[in-house]
């Protein structure tokens, strides 16, 4: 939906008011595309917009330039309305180069706008790129809007003779002349990216000023070239009043785990070795020394894990984090965390696999891996957050529950998240649950493995408190005194109380809720963060009058207690998952439901297009 507003400022350019608009940058990993990704975002942000990105990072360190493995991508769909996704498809692609151009063209909508740097495209470029005619010449891109800039070239011309930087360095700020161009079009003010640039490059004012000048040339240059006759505004989306800011799933995961650290009063300890996608949340942690954090670059993946569960032992909040190589890796120490009945929590950011898989693509895969990948009756409560904001409260959800219980807890992100951002509304203090933390105390009487009534937890002592001194490892405990035991029924029933526990918590969860009629056709059930394309495809049908409604997990292990009643309620319950077909697998064995897989993994999230067609066969 578009409104046509004549500008008497600019003679002969239109402003045309839209309510949504889906861009994606797109060229080689070292033209800039995610910096250039993230100010557009920032700005629409600033100007009220509601956004969500979609990162797009190649697998490859450095691929050679030009090259299609080389290819880095940011998806960005800002609007005046109320979204949940990056896009099904971009209305804009910016291509800086022929191998984004060919990685990314099929994804454009038909008739979408082209923004091309045609200095790229070189014979050579288009060889890299597997191109045997250019595109720009052959009809490749008949059927777009085409506008063909020669970029590297009006970037030179603008820089050269302004400032004392090499032709590389030049070359570099080319991103900021696009960026400049796409401010003018979609009528974004440069204020916020100036400010920025200014900041982030004041120890060098050559690359300051470069940077500066291209981004103030290219919108310049759109303003007054013939090449444009139309620009696009889009206004900002009514929300609910409040502070906001931009965040990403990984920021926001970071800042829970602190924020739980806070509203428990015990220090946070980060064991963590670097992995594709988890790695900022070591970043951002590292940042924050001033809450008490405490973070740890471990040497692998078990010595990251067992320091925090001496973390826990000791009555700080044991975190670490990781993909799910590194849950792999993990597992046995998982284990001992179970044994020991410490609350242990453990992040999986989850990529694509198996093994090395798809280190910067998504996929909600390791669902499996965190209810059941371990060896022996080894229970633990699952948790997933379903957007990037969500992330800050599941964080502070698995702190409280692993305390609660005194069980590790899986926290399971993905890619997706991890990386994409939205606005998030700032909690006041007072809105965020509590946290309470008992420790034993009384020495009398005391007993390491006696049980809590209402939750089946274990006392918690830390060590060195006089008259609470215990042993615990990872041989079988006998019931209360926590002693070495072999006996086959003390075996048996601490393996059913362990089960116990962790199942108890379903009584400490909120139940699933059903957007939409609680009874009718199509159920719609996902979990993580397919979240926004099932809302975003169901509300649509709903809104053509169709018996379709939608139910998101963010408790995995245990499941809440109505699910059973809610699944029953509907004809076909369909479950879209980024792997083949783990939860629905799970309800089917659990609830006897015919639940239908509905499976991606191609390392991209679900579009809404996709959901919509899947359900309309079951209608």
């Amino acid at each position: 939906m578009s409104t046509v507003i004549e500008n008497p400022v600019e003679q002969g350019k239109h402003l045309e008011e839209l309510e949504t608009v889906t861009i994606r940058f797109a060229g080689d990993s070292g033209d800039g595309m995610q910096l250039t990704g993230t100010q557009f975002t920032n700005t629409s942000a600033v100007v009220g917009n509601d956004i969500s990105t979609l990162p797009d990072f190649p697998a490859e360190i450095r691929a050679p330039a030009g090259s299609l493995p080389g290819v880095s991508g940011f998806q960005l769909n800002f609007s005046s309305q109320d979204i949940k996704t990056p896009g099904d498809q971009p209305n804009v692609l910016v291509a800086m180069n022929p191998a984004a151009l060919k990685v990314n063209l099929a994804d454009l909508e038909d008739g979408g706008t082209i923004i091309i740097n045609t200095d790229s495209f070189t014979k050579e470029n288009l060889k890299y790129a597997a191109y045997e005619t250019n595109p720009l010449e052959d009809g490749t891109l008949a059927g777009f809007r085409v506008h063909k800039l020669p970029i590297t070239t009006l970037n030179m011309n603008a820089l050269k003779g302004n400032v004392e930087l090499s032709r590389k360095e030049i070359d570099r700020c080319k991103n900021f002349f696009a960026l400049g161009v796409l401010y003018w079009l979609y009528d974004r003010p440069m204020e916020q990216t100036i400010n920025w640039i200014h900041e982030k490059f004041a120890k060098n004012r050559e690359v300051m000023n470069g940077n500066e000048i291209a981004l103030k040339t290219g919108y310049n240059f759109a303003d007054t070239t013939e090449v444009f006759t139309t620009h696009y505004t889009v206004k900002k989306a009514q929300i609910a009043p409040g502070k906001y800011r931009k965040i990403t799933g990984n920021e926001a995961t970071a800042i829970g785990f602190i924020a739980a650290s806070q509203l428990a009063g015990r220090p946070l300890f980060y064991g963590s070795y670097p992995i594709t996608p988890a790695s900022d949340i070591l970043h951002e942690l590292a940042r924050h020394k001033n809450f008490g954090v405490k973070t740890f670059q471990a040497e692998d993946e078990i010595a990251a894990v067992s320091a925090a569960i001496g973390a826990s032992f000791t009555g700080h909040i044991g975190l670490t984090g990781t993909s799910g190589p590194g849950v792999a890796l993990k597992q046995e120490a998982i284990g001992l965390a179970v044994m020991t009945e410490l609350p242990l929590v453990i992040i999986n950011v989850q990529r694509g696999g198996p093994s090395t898989g798809l280190p910067t693509k998504t996929e909600q895969a390791d669902l499996f891996q965190a209810v059941w990948g371990r060896n022996g009756e080894c229970p633990a409560i699952v948790i997933a957050p379903a957007t990037p904001a969500d992330c800050f409260n599941m964080a502070v959800e698995a702190v409280r529950l692993a305390f609660k219980y005194m069980t590790p807890v899986f926290y399971l992100s993905d890619g997706y998240l991890a990386n994409g951002a939205e606005p998030w509304a700032v909690p006041e203090i007072d809105e965020l649950p509590k946290i309470e933390i008992k420790f034993a105390t009384n020495p009398e009487n005391f007993m390491p493995y006696a049980r809590d009534e209402e939750t089946l937890a274990r006392p918690y002592a830390i060590p060195g408190t006089p008259g609470l001194e215990h042993r615990i490892g990872g041989i079988e405990k006998q019931h209360l005194t926590g002693n070495v035991n072999y006996d086959p029924e003390n075996h048996h029933f601490m393996v059913k109380l362990r089960q116990e526990k962790v199942d108890r918590a379903a009584n400490d969860i909120p139940t699933v809720e059903v957007f939409g009629e609680k009874t009718g056709k199509v159920l719609v059930l996902g979990w993580g963060s397919t979240y926004g394309s099932i809302a975003s495809a169901v509300e649509k049908l709903q809104r053509e009058g169709k018996s379709v409604s939608s139910a998101h997990l963010r408790h995995l292990n245990p499941f809440p207690k109505n699910l059973g009643e809610v699944l029953r309620g509907f004809e076909t319950v369909i479950v879209p998952e980024m792997n083949l077909g783990q939860l629905c697998t799970m309800i089917r064995a659990r609830y006897l439901v015919d639940a239908v897989a509905f499976s991606k993994v191609k390392g991209r999230p679900f579009q809404i297009r996709e959901i919509v067609r899947k359900v309309e066969e079951y209608l």
